[in-house]
């Protein structure tokens, strides 16, 4: 065998996107074995399960550059970012169906690394993938990989959690430190040292919230604070609530490393990307329950109460500083951090 031949079997070719042989090859190596359940199995066109009750259904795509990145990759992003969309509604997830749009010259090595981190997280969030598809586009159409997910998840009976149902008076909570992700991809993508090895918060939050949910009947809203930021998500409950939210800087969770990177860089860890934690705005006589229920969590364990909804400026968000004055945190305009998820 030619050394020319053996290059181009260890990279994606266009081939592989041609329906053909290549492409059968390429999906039983690559996605078959790996990912290997019941429901995928026939490899049919679509796939069949049974439902009952209520249903929470998602979809997303990931762009994210580098690919790989300090405490993740693409694959693990698109599982947690799923299975925590399907967590916000109280649903757990259940099955997801994943969409690959490969550019022509991955090596196929690195294609493999990316699957296999998807059939982990799957496992550890508890779902299976039962559905999916391969593109390949050619060199410069893409950058090496993105992928597109749907989820659906059943909500259990009795659960109505919404960004509509915060009220005057409800506890905000935040399940750990903010920023981890968008900076991690940022020193990674930039080549950008911060002392010590900050890596993404990237996390399939489906357990945590089972047992919030578990833990009180009170629980309003969740939401993930991803793109934006943790004061762009508050911004869109307030204004989805029609409600004031009120947050106190000192209570905020934020490494020192993202702190430290964040005034080097000219940025407010406020809007930074997170891809591992959840916003819950909780009525009083739960936020303990849910707080410690969080922290029972090995991804919860730095939560904490960081403010409360008001019913003064409703859709605003406004936030008590270190040296007691307020201050107006607005909607993030414009994305400091490209192509962060």
């Amino acid at each position: 065998m030619t050394r020319s031949r053996m290059a181009n079997e260890d990279k994606i070719l266009l081939a592989h996107g041609s329906g053909g042989k290549m492409s059968h090859d390429l999906v039983e190596k690559a996605f078959v074995r790996a990912l290997a359940n019941p429901l995928l199995a026939p490899l049919d066109d679509s796939a069949v399960a049974d439902f009952r009750g209520r249903l929470a259904f998602t979809t997303d795509s990931y762009v994210v550059t580098p690919i790989f990145f300090p405490g993740g990759d693409i694959g693990r992003l698109a599982v947690c970012g799923t299975v925590n969309d399907l967590s916000t509604s109280g649903a757990r997830p259940l099955y997801l169906s994943l969409a690959f749009i490969i550019e022509e010259g991955l090596p196929l090595k690195d294609l493999q690394k990316v699957v296999e981190s998807v059939r982990a997280t799957a496992e550890e969030a508890g779902v299976q993938v039962i559905t999916g598809d391969t593109k390949v586009v050619e060199h410069g159409s893409a950058d090496r990989l993105f992928i597109n997910t749907a989820g659906i998840g059943r909500i259990p009976a009795g659960v109505n959690i919404s960004g509509s149902n915060a009220s005057p008076g409800d506890k905000v909570l935040v399940s750990g430190t903010i920023g981890d992700h968008g900076i991690a991809v940022l020193s990674k993508r930039q080549g950008l040292s911060f002392g010590t090895r900050l890596k993404s918060d990237c996390a399939p939050l489906g357990k945590m919230v089972a047992g919030m949910v578990k833990s009180s009947r009170n629980l309003h809203s969740l939401r993930d604070p991803t793109r934006g930021g943790l004061a762009t998500t508050l911004n869109e409950l307030a204004k989805q609530s029609r409600v004031g939210i009120r947050i106190e800087e000192t209570k905020i969770p934020v490494r020192d490393e993202v702190t430290g990177a964040c005034e080097m860089l000219g940025l407010d860890p406020l809007y930074i990307a997170n891809e591992g934690k959840m916003i819950a705005i909780v009525a009083p006589g739960g936020a303990d329950n849910v707080l410690a229920a969080m922290k029972r969590d090995r991804y919860g364990k730095d939560a904490a109460i960081i403010g409360e909804v008001i019913a003064e400026h409703p859709g605003r968000v406004v936030m008590k500083t270190v040296l007691g004055s307020s201050r107006i945190v607005d909607m993030l305009v414009g994305e400091p951090l490209p192509r962060i998820c």
